[in-house]
């Protein structure tokens, strides 16, 4: 057995030219699937800044986050936009399981389903999805 390098004649092999061309992260792609978990609304929308409530639409992805020092719910999640904006809590009567899958180290994210129009008030439902890896 030989100890020398190999060429890769790139004319033959469609992975060379893949890795060579657009490098290895275009080739392997971890395996990603959400899994819907339930469905509620964002509490709070009346105490943050009305302009990231009124730049939120149907289909944009969330992005949750434990927030430790709340004190009023120890279990408290927040709800940021993709600029990582405050949008929210979930509702406490919610969070409960939640909490406790993201204090283990689980990736949970949200989707807006629906935005209701209530005079100032905006009722923002979300759905909430486990991401396994």
């Amino acid at each position: 057995m030989s100890n020398e390098l190999t060429n890769i004649d790139k004319s033959k092999s469609s992975i060379a030219e893949t890795i060579i061309k657009d490098g290895i992260t275009d080739l392997i792609k971890p395996m990603v699937k959400e899994i819907f978990l339930f469905d509620t609304f964002i509490a709070g929308t009346t105490y943050v800044d009305a302009e990231v409530i009124n730049s939120l639409k149907p289909g944009d992805a969330l992005i949750l986050q434990r927030e430790q020092d709340n004190k009023f719910d120890d279990r408290a999640v927040l709800v940021l936009d993709s600029s990582k904006r405050k949008a929210g809590y979930i509702p406490e009567k919610d969070n409960a399981i939640f909490s406790r899958l993201m204090d283990a180290g689980k990736l949970l994210t949200a989707k807006i389903n629906n935005i209701e129009k209530k005079g100032d008030f905006s009722k923002i439902k979300i759905d909430i999805y486990l991401t396994d890896f």
